[in-house]
């Protein structure tokens, strides 16, 4: 499998406790990412008793195959936000957001983050015009912006970029690291290998892999898909896109971070690790588990960084996945009126690193009883019927095409052990990968990243 220059530059591993027996806690966390350990920190620093269970290790998952942006500036978001929410709304987004990229500062140190401009960029006269709508939102949010010509780190041609200055940028994993440390002085316990089994949210328990029991009062689900068998029927509200990633090594680092608004579609940094210094490219996605040939998406990926770019020492590549809402708002708070106890925080559209803090601040301060100007846009149960019904429509009707596509034309690859499709075999990634629900498997069967919670037959 291809490696994360996060996670091969990591600062040396904590090894966390495994559960021996039966446990009990006020607030139970399902998710070791930098959601997970966020919430932890939080509800820990208030005096509450908690306990974060990772079925793998912490921070293997999306924060640790991200790009690493901790920025507000999530590609062009604010005109649309404007659109469907309403100024007041996209400045509390804004604003949620950048709170969450000054608690980072607040524990960070210059091994963990940096100081960055983001940028967005066109290419073309449409991309221009898409850029300008975006500023106009900017203007009318508040936010402070320099529009100008050209990008000035990029090889190739740009027309017109839209600048947030003095945003960050994160090693997701040495940061997720120092984040676990404080959560774990606070008070929290977190535990690894760690597989829920079963859920029981009328008896507040987990039932784990290992039959050992962990009872909770609160529950909040940060398991980068929540467990379908939950009301709201969550696991058809949201879509999961995989994107691919590569590093090569340069001797210069840039002080922007960009994003292109048109095709082709790029995302761009540098990041300075241990004095050596990385640019990172990131420049396809696809719907999860849909191709089967991702080598080829990694080829083309590294000739562009090679030819486009012009950095030719590649050492680093990988590929991540992250759920998207209907509406572009993740998902932070109880996941029904009928189910108050029972908190999910998911959806961050690849804007997770910001979003997940962000997230963790809501479902904290609505556990403790304090408000949060964010909690009713951020809210499970906000959205339109009609924009969740088409979206439900949409993901069953491709949940059904390839249940029975799969069953017919790949009889030879093993059934995900979620809903029962046929899974795709992914030669660059060299995983089992469901083009269902996005359900990840290692060679050997194992879960890499659900919704399954059990591993493959392949007998």
């Amino acid at each position: 499998m291809n490696e994360s220059l996060w996670l091969a530059t990591a600062y040396p591993r904590t090894n966390y406790p495994t559960v021996e027996e039966d446990l009990s806690c006020e607030v139970l966390i399902i998710g070791g990412g930098l959601s997970g350990l966020a919430n932890a920190y939080f509800l820990a620093k208030q005096g509450k008793d908690v306990i974060l269970l990772e079925k793998n290790s912490i921070l293997q998952g999306a924060t640790g195959n991200s790009t690493g942006k901790l920025t507000a500036q999530h590609d062009l978001v604010y005109a649309q936000l404007i659109e469907k929410f309403g100024v007041e709304n996209a400045k509390i987004y804004f604003q949620a957001n950048e709170d969450a990229i000054e608690f980072a500062r607040s524990i960070a140190d210059s091994h963990e983050l940096q100081t960055a401009h983001s940028v967005l960029f066109s290419q073309t006269t449409e991309g221009t015009d898409l850029l300008l709508e975006e500023k106009k939102a900017y203007e009318a949010i508040g936010i402070p912006f320099t529009f100008s010509g050209k990008a000035q780190d990029l090889s190739f041609e740009t027309s017109h970029t839209l600048t947030i200055e003095n945003e960050a940028q994160i090693h997701p994993v040495r940061f997720g690291q120092k984040l676990a440390k404080l959560a774990e002085k606070a008070g929290a316990r977190i535990i690894e290998h760690a597989q829920v089994a079963t859920l029981d949210t009328n008896r507040h328990f987990v039932k784990l892999a290992s039959s050992k029991i962990v009872s909770y009062r609160q529950l909040i689900i940060c398991s980068h898909y929540p467990i379908e068998a939950l009301e709201g029927m969550q696991i058809l509200k949201l879509d999961v896109e995989r994107s691919y990633i590569a590093a090569a090594k340069t001797a210069t680092p840039f002080d922007q971070q960009y994003m292109a608004v048109d095709n082709p579609k790029r995302s761009i940094r540098t990041t300075t690790i241990d004095g050596q210094t990385y640019v990172l490219l990131c420049a396809e996605s696809h719907p999860a588990g849909a191709e089967k040939e991702t080598q080829i998406i990694y080829d083309r990926l590294t000739d562009d960084l090679k030819t486009t770019l012009e950095f030719t020492d590649i050492v680093y590549q990988w590929s991540a996945q992250d759920p998207s809402t209907p509406d572009l708002i993740p998902y932070a708070g109880a996941i029904s009126s009928t189910t108050p106890d029972i908190y999910i925080s998911t959806g961050y559209r690849k804007w997770g690193l910001s979003n997940s803090m962000a997230c963790a601040r809501i479902i904290t301060d609505a556990i403790i009883g304090k408000p949060n100007a964010a909690s009713e846009l951020y809210s499970p149960g906000r959205s339109e019927f009609g924009a969740l019904f088409s979206r439900a429509l949409l993901l069953t009707g491709r949940t059904i095409k390839e249940f029975a596509g799969g069953h017919i034309a790949r009889t030879d690859s093993p059934i995900c052990t979620h809903m029962g499709c046929r899974t795709r075999w992914n030669k660059g990634d060299q995983t089992w990968d469901c083009p269902c629900h996005g359900s990840r498997f290692r060679a050997d069967g194992s879960v890499l990243e659900g919704p399954a919670t059990q591993p493959l037959n392949l007998g």
